[in-house]
């Protein structure tokens, strides 16, 4: 991958000495994480070039047939910023690299969307999405392995490029103190993933610990979802994947799509489930969101083994947790206030999944004797039982205190919650 930093279409050819990116042959002799104090131009408006210093790498992606993300904090260092005017002086920056094919969409395109359609009531969802400041696409030069794949695989294999954004640096959820905190970042998260999926029509498809993070404003925290390399437009959730790759983050993804018989297509639901598994693990695995639980007692949930394990153990341990019948996870202290969170909402994908199984037995049997007449179901959301009306009821409250909410569609159904009361 560091090979392709110092290729000719980065063009660092124009710097002088000093600020040129290191040629370098392997990952091995200097991978990207020792490059601190390095310099990277990549191509900005009107034909122009920007320069950036890198800093710390903060992430990087050790999958290697995927995106190969990598996210390095990052200065500006253009020559022709003059003090005091660049737009860039004075943010947290963080360059961040991935390898998508070059038809995906790039996820500075989605955040565009949403913004546009941030306006008045709506203007809300801002706090909680990332800001990127520039996205650019740099093709791979020929002769590159990849053309050989390509032409070893015909149709099977994607070109890719090199994308790159500069985005404002976010924290993560370890940066959290209290209980009271985290809840409220995910009520935060899921408000803005409801509102992606309805109003700026755009699927998420990513739902991970590592993409739920933290913006901190004038002491104030909010949930942001990030990461929306994944992401597709909701007219296009019956398109198949692109990639022979499956698309996720193993540990959060739904236990349906984990099947090898899954053939799609992405559900609203599918990523509620993933946001159960986030819960479950973080409230599970940590006594609290800076520390790992050193010794787990319950050797029945073993969930650390789902950081490690192939689609078919984790598709088969959350089926278990989602068809249990009664269901206590094994909460550490500090996460004792996600229990009714969690139960609740494993009670709702085991009512679901038991109609949704009883639903597909009853149509088989109506179709043999009235193919006309056959008994409907919503699977969208489980026959409602993972409906944003369901959600919004069991998130809104943390220890009995009420949750900041957002938007008129989720304070319209706890209005009506409050009336029937």
């Amino acid at each position: 991958m560091i090979k392709y930093l110092a290729a000719d279409s980065i063009r660092n050819e124009k710097l002088p000495e000093s600020q040129k990116l290191p040629v370098v042959t392997t990952a091995k002799e200097s991978p990207i994480f020792e490059l601190e104090g390095s310099f990277f131009t990549f191509p900005y408006k009107d034909e122009q070039t920007r320069t950036v210093c890198l800093k710390r790498v903060i992430f990087r992606s050790t999958n290697v047939f995927g995106r190969g993300t990598t996210v390095v904090r990052v200065e500006c260092a253009c020559r022709h910023c003059l003090p005091n005017q660049c737009n860039w002086q004075g943010k947290e920056l963080v360059l961040k690299l991935t390898f998508p094919s070059e038809t995906r969409v790039s996820e500075s395109m989605f955040i565009d969307r949403c913004k546009e359609l941030a306006q008045g009531e709506h203007a809300w969802v801002l706090k909680h999405l990332p800001d990127i400041y520039w996205s650019f696409d740099i093709p791979f030069r020929d002769g590159l392995p990849q053309d050989n794949f390509k032409k070893g695989f015909e149709d099977g294999d994607e070109m890719r490029v090199m994308r790159g954004t500069i985005q404002e640096e976010l924290k993560a959820l370890s940066s959290l103190k209290t209980a009271k905190e985290c809840t409220q970042v995910f009520c935060d998260i899921i408000q803005c993933h409801h509102w992606v999926r309805k109003c700026a029509q755009i699927f998420h498809r990513d739902v991970s610990e590592g993409n739920f993070m933290v913006r901190e404003r004038y002491g104030k925290k909010y949930g942001v979802l990030n990461d929306w390399d994944l992401a597709i437009w909701l007219n296009n959730e019956r398109d198949g994947p692109t990639s022979l790759i499956r698309s996720g983050t193993r540990p959060y993804m739904a236990h349906e799509q984990q099947s090898v018989h899954w053939k799609g297509p992405h559900r609203y639901r599918h990523d509620l489930e993933s946001i159960f598994y986030v819960m479950l693990l973080l409230a599970c695995l940590y006594s609290d969101p800076n520390e790992k639980v050193p010794h787990l007692e319950d050797k029945e949930f073993r969930f650390e083994e789902w950081h490690r394990k192939d689609d078919e153990f984790l598709r088969d341990k959350k089926s278990s947790v989602v068809h249990a019948a009664a269901f206590g996870p094994p909460v550490s202290p500090f996460f004792i206030g996600f229990l009714l969170w969690l139960t609740e909402l494993q009670d709702h994908l085991y009512m679901g999944f038991t109609g949704l199984g009883t639903h597909i037995k009853q149509a088989a049997k109506q179709e043999a004797r009235q193919p006309n007449k056959l008994p409907t179901f919503d699977v969208e959301t489980l026959g409602g039982h993972l409906s944003c009306e369901q959600i919004a009821m069991i998130l809104h409250m943390f220890n009995n205190e009420q949750l900041t909410t957002h938007g008129l569609e989720w304070q319209k159904i706890l209005e009506g919650l409050s009336r029937n009361q």
